[in-house]
């Protein structure tokens, strides 16, 4: 007996036992409407959520061809569409995650207006977002499990194949998946890093991101002037991030330790060593200094230390942080992705310059000489230019090979008279295989896109403003929008279901019986598009 037919009878019973009072509940539509809320709670996706992802790093482990991706999304109405989608086209959610990026909502969800990725939104911000994810994944589900049940009527009364739709009902796959959601560099200290991470993990998210910025100076990571911690100031926001989850009995949630330190040459504070070779005294290694051989001509505020059995005075700039060493970021990430994933993190996120499978595999490969299962989240994010990224390396390649690029000019190679090129040809199928390519040699578990539907509704607005407001008129909404939904079965094309009208005249009778008032009828316009 299928979950489905238990909590009908469990209905039927209750039912019973309450006599007459509740003759009008019917066990069936209250088994319906408890098989559309599988997930009650916040905490029960992050849970359920929490046991896929791992799962999903145990199978990469076991073979790197499966590896897992998202999409970043900015809004509910998104995430629920992506997710549809991808059900829709590839027949299961398995192995696809959605991504909440803190740039978009600081671009896009900020009460301030649009930001820049400074931590300056709303922190509260962040949860709420996770929690509209969720609602709009569940209400697809409520919605695709309506029109089962709408089917499964159909059949019943017309000796349909009551069996085949029963089936689907019974294994019915749901729209909700892991969310890897970005806690920034924790909005504060450690408390109020494990205060944020609370409000997170009970709107749902089995997946924390956090990263090695400084919280008051946060950076984009795709933009200059970054500055680190060190590492025990970090680690003590992995450890609030721990203590959230174990608080909320989320005890398999993941944490995804974040490194700028690629890009980021300054930090902010010189951490105390108290042991020879500590952590504090390999971060201390790699600050440029300049040797005191004179204390008489320090100058006041100067500051020095004891360096390698040396006294020397670290190179402070005028707004008081000092600087690391030039050529140090490589060692740097991979001592903060040991350490991170020593003291408690599950996941690492190394913030490059570039998509380049072989950067990427040089520090990964460095890593696994001490933690030999460490496995990347990836950002391939549109802050690089892919095509003139990847064109430029096919350039590089066949310079090295001896090939003759007398054709190509490499500072010009966007342009658009090389589309049809070979040169070009090559980088698009690079392109097409870098996430399997890096996931098989550069220890990529996760391959994500920050902000790509903050892109698409940017493209795809502009291409109906131009023609909508050309001499296109309706035909450019028409032919551009409507057209394409119906051709390609988006099943917002009925935006009056998607928005909830159907289950909520399914629910009007389950409740009113004969006398609902429905929005469906004959009038309803969207009876056009069946």
């Amino acid at each position: 007996m299928s979950q489905y037919q238990q909590d009908q009878a469990a209905f039927a019973k209750l039912i019973k036992e309450q006599g007459s009072a509740w003759n009008a509940i019917s066990p069936e539509f209250a088994a319906r409407m408890k098989t559309q809320n599988r997930f009650k709670t916040g905490l029960d996706i992050a849970k359920y959520t929490a046991g896929i992802m791992r799962k999903d790093m145990a199978d990469y482990d076991a073979d790197s061809a499966q590896y897992t991706q998202s999409l970043g999304c900015w809004h509910g109405f998104i995430g629920q569409q992506k997710m549809l989608a991808v059900k829709k086209h590839q027949g299961t959610t398995d192995k696809s995650y959605l991504y909440l990026s803190g740039w978009m909502v600081a671009a896009l969800r900020s009460e301030f207006g649009p930001l820049p990725d400074q931590s300056m939104h709303e922190k509260t911000s962040v949860p709420a977002l996770i929690e509209e994810l969720y609602t709009f994944l569940r209400q697809a589900d409520a919605r695709e499990l309506g029109n089962l049940f709408n089917q499964l009527d159909a059949a019943q009364a017309n000796s349909g194949d009551v069996a085949a739709i029963q089936a689907q009902i019974d294994n019915f796959e749901t729209h909700i998946v892991p969310i890897i959601a970005d806690i920034d560099a924790g909005f504060g200290n450690e408390e109020a890093t494990y205060l944020l991470a609370k409000k997170m993990i009970e709107a749902g998210a089995c997946c924390i991101q956090i990263e090695n910025q400084v919280s008051d100076a946060k950076q984009c990571g795709h933009q200059d002037g970054k500055v680190t911690v060190p590492h025990e100031d970090f680690l003590a926001k992995i450890n609030a991030v721990r203590y959230a989850f174990l608080e909320l009995g989320v005890d398999d949630g993941v944490i995804v330790a974040r490194t700028d330190s690629l890009g980021a040459g300054l930090t902010q504070k010189i951490p105390v060593s108290t042991n020879d070779g500590d952590l504090a005294e390999q971060y201390n290694d790699f600050l440029e200094v300049t040797p005191v051989a004179d204390l008489a001509a320090l100058k006041n505020g100067d500051t020095i230390m004891k360096l390698n059995n040396e006294i020397v005075k670290p190179v402070r700039l005028p707004n008081g942080l000092f600087k690391f060493k030039d050529n140090t970021g490589f060692d740097r990430v991979v001592l903060d992705c040991i350490t991170s994933l020593q003291n408690g993190a599950d996941l690492l996120w190394i913030e490059t310059e570039k998509p380049h499978v072989g950067q990427i595999a040089e520090m990964v490969n460095a890593i696994r000489e001490t933690v030999p299962n460490a496995k990347l989240v990836y950002n391939n994010s549109p802050s690089f230019n892919w095509t003139l990224n990847f064109r430029q390396q096919i350039f590089d390649t066949m310079v090295e090979e001896g090939k003759d690029v007398s054709a190509y000019d490499r500072a010009a190679l966007m342009s658009v008279e090389y589309d049809t090129s070979e040169l070009a040809q090559i980088a698009d199928e690079k392109i097409r295989t870098f996430q399997a390519d890096a996931a098989r040699e550069a220890g990529i578990f996760h391959h994500l896109i920050t902000l790509p539907t903050y892109h698409t509704a940017a493209l795809s607005t502009d291409n109906l403003a131009q023609g909508y407001f050309g001499d296109q008129g309706m035909l450019a909404y028409v032919k551009g929008v409507q057209r394409q939904e119906l051709r390609q079965g988006l099943a917002c094309v009925k935006h009056q279901a998607m928005a909830g009208s159907d289950i909520g005249d399914t629910h009007k009778e389950y409740f009113s019986g004969d006398q609902a008032l429905k929005a469906s009828g004959e009038d309803n316009t969207m009876n056009q598009f069946d």
